[in-house]
C-alpha cells in the first residue's frame, strides 16, 4: 500500500453518492470509530464514511507526526484530491475538529472543490482557542484520562498500548495548543456546530463563535442529548445530522 493509501483506514470506495471524511479524537487514530456504521442511510442518504489516519499512530505509528493542524491539513488535502468527485463533508470532535476546520479553511484557497458541509463537534471556535482542560493535565491525569477512554471504546486499558497513546496525546495537545486564529475565516460551504447536552469538557454555548465561519444561510447549531463521548456510538441524532447536512447544503 502506497504512503497515499495509508491516509485512509481502507480504501474509499465509489458506490455512494456523498462521502463524509472523518478526523480522530486526540490521542486516537482512526480506529477509534469502529463502532460507526461504514455508511449512513438514515433520511434516504447514502453517504459513505470515509476514516482518515494522521501520521504517528496506529497503522502510521513509525511516520514522524504532523506538528500542526496546518501540516496535517496539506497532508490530508493531497489524499482527498482524488475523492471529491462528489459531495462531501469533513468531520471531526474536539481537536479533530480544529483539524477538518484547517482542511477546509485550506481547500477554499486551492481551487479543488469545497466540503459541502463541515461538522464541528464539542470545540470552541479557532479564534477564541485553545481552550479545554486536557490542555493544562498532568502526565498522570492524562494516563487516566486515556484508560478511560480505552473503557468508553469497549476496550481494557494495556500498560504498552497506553505509554503510546500518551505519546500521541502529548503531540496531538501540541498542536491544539499552537492553533488559534487572530480573526474568523468565513468557509464557502456549510457549517453544522454539534453540541451535546451533558458535555463537561466543552459546553454548547462555548461554541456560539463559530457563527462567524459560515456565510448567511449557511450556518446551523444542533445539542443533541449526550456527553462528550456520545459521539462515539454513531447515535441515530448524529447521523441525520450528517444526512441533512450533505443532502441540504446551503438551506437554513
Amino acid at each position: 500500500m502506497s504512503t497515499r493509501d495509508r491516509t485512509f483506514l481502507r480504501p474509499v470506495r465509489d458506490d455512494c453518492a456523498a462521502r463524509l471524511f472523518c478526523f480522530p479524537y486526540s490521542g486516537l487514530g482512526a480506529s477509534m470509530y469502529n463502532r460507526w456504521p461504514r455508511r449512513v442511510a438514515d433520511d434516504g442518504a447514502d453517504i459513505e464514511v470515509c476514516l482518515l489516519q494522521p501520521p504517528g499512530r496506529e497503522n502510521r505509528l513509525r511516520e514522524p507526526h504532523f506538528g500542526t493542524y496546518e501540516n496535517l491539513a496539506e497532508q490530508v488535502s493531497d489524499s482527498l484530491e482524488p475523492h471529491l468527485d462528489r459531495p462531501y463533508g469533513l468531520f471531526g470532535h474536539c481537536g479533530g475538529a480544529l483539524a477538518a476546520f484547517a482542511t477546509a479553511a485550506l481547500i477554499a484557497g486551492t481551487g479543488l472543490p469545497d466540503p459541502t458541509c463541515v461538522f464541528v463537534s464539542s470545540q470552541v471556535a479557532p479564534h477564541l482557542g485553545p481552550y479545554g482542560r486536557y490542555l493544562s493535565m498532568t502526565e498522570s491525569a492524562l494516563t487516566a484520562e486515556l484508560e478511560g477512554l480505552t473503557r468508553v471504546m469497549g476496550g481494557e486499558p494495556q500498560p504498552d498500548i497506553i505509554a503510546l497513546g500518551l505519546r500521541v496525546m502529548r503531540t496531538d495537545l501540541d498542536a491544539n495548543r499552537a492553533y488559534r486564529l487572530d480573526e474568523p475565516v468565513v468557509l464557502p460551504g456549510d457549517l453544522r456546530v454539534i453540541g451535546w447536552r451533558d458535555d463537561h469538557e466543552i459546553r454548547p454555548e462555548q461554541m456560539t463563535g463559530w457563527a462567524a465561519y459560515a456565510a448567511p444561510g449557511r450556518f446551523h447549531e444542533v445539542v443533541l442529548p449526550g456527553t462528550h463521548h456520545e459521539f462515539l456510538t454513531a447515535p441515530t441524532a448524529l447521523r441525520r445530522e450528517f444526512a441533512a447536512g450533505l443532502a441540504h447544503s446551503g438551506k437554513a
